[in-house]
């Protein structure tokens, strides 16, 4: 795997663009800082994020000027890498979903349990409450800052499927689940009777259109936004774990800012996320019938029988969070597996 330093990064930066800045005169901002992420660049959180960065910009009188890259641009192939950037100190902002924050920080994980949150507005009041403070806490010790009340949205994660619909658990037996590179999703399939595949989001259509997977699991936006409906035949729509993008930084690199460019940040991280979050939820509860008239087939399955075969993954994961993270979970949506251990 690849890595590129910061002084690369800035060399490529002024290749791409920043040069230009410059020849026009410009004042130099106090704070030139870099912020990235995986979607698409006509996504609403790429568009969410220019829109914020730039207020920012506005508000600190041009002393801090973010620059926003999606789709990987200018930076490693993988999220496991920028994330290793983002702590390395050669990153400075970055969204990312629990599953892969929770391969450094193992508590927040548990924003990938499986049928654990039952609608939106139960994960916000969790993640925005006492259990998003108390994951913000756990990061910032392996020196990641959580802006709070930053999580952008990304939605209920569904199944599509090239080779028939998933109705039942039974018809997952066998099937080639396309997953990121992250163990609480590859163990969740390898539960549910699929056969897990690694690949990086943005390596995802690639992957189905080859065969080299049958299926994987997003929010429908992602349906929408990486055309899957040209290379997927079949939505199922399980419902089975919420994702989203915490905006996250580099906690030595947030340290160094002064307060009040501190307090300007996290009030538009608030805003913007709020903003973003209602254009990612309609969107997703406004896709069934697009996705249909492009030939998708839809159907819902029943939940029971995905759950019965998560006993044994529910009581490995509660080990693997803690038991404080995972009762914070179960305050909000209830009790989890009958299987698990007190």
């Amino acid at each position: 795997m690849t890595y590129i330093s910061r002084r690369q990064f800035t060399a490529r930066f002024l290749l791409t663009g920043g040069m230009a800045l410059i020849s026009r005169g410009v004042k130099a901002a106090d704070f030139k800082l870099r912020q990235f992420h995986n979607q698409p660049a006509d996504s609403p959180l790429h568009k969410r994020l220019v829109e914020m960065w730039a207020a920012v910009k506005t508000e600190t009188g041009g002393r801090v000027d973010v620059a926003t890259f999606a789709d990987n641009d200018q930076l490693p192939g993988s999220d496991p890498a920028a994330l290793k950037m983002l702590v390395d100190g050669e990153l400075d902002f970055f969204t990312l979903n629990g599953g892969l924050i929770g391969t450094v920080v193992p508590a927040v994980n548990v924003q990938g349990i499986p049928f654990a949150f039952h609608d939106e507005a139960q994960v916000y009041r969790a993640i925005d409450g006492d259990l998003g403070d108390y994951l913000a806490k756990e990061m910032a010790a392996k020196g990641i800052y959580a802006l709070p009340r930053g999580c952008f949205e990304n939605g209920f994660r569904q199944i599509t499927c090239s080779v028939r619909p998933i109705r039942t658990a039974e018809d997952l037996n066998g099937i080639k689940m396309r997953t990121p590179d992250t163990p609480i999703y590859i163990e969740c399939w390898r539960a549910l009777g699929a056969t897990p595949v690694v690949f990086n989001f943005n390596k995802i259509y690639e992957a189905l259109k080859t065969g080299e997977a049958d299926a994987q699991d997003n929010p429908l936006n992602v349906a929408e936004l990486l055309k899957l409906y040209e290379v997927q035949k079949y939505i199922s729509l399980t419902n089975h774990i919420w994702s989203g993008f915490n905006l996250i930084a580099n906690l030595k690199m947030w340290q160094g800012l002064p307060g009040d460019v501190q307090r300007i940040i996290e009030r538009n991280a608030e805003k913007y996320v709020k903003l973003q979050r209602n254009d990612t939820d309609k969107m997703n509860h406004d896709l069934p019938p697009r996705l249909t008239q492009r030939g998708m087939i839809i159907n819902q399955p029943d939940a029971a029988g995905f759950r019965a075969r998560l006993g044994d993954y529910y009581a490995r994961w509660k080990d693997t969070i803690g038991s404080k993270t995972w009762a914070l979970l179960e305050s909000h949506v209830g009790k989890l597996g009958s299987s698990v251990k007190a």
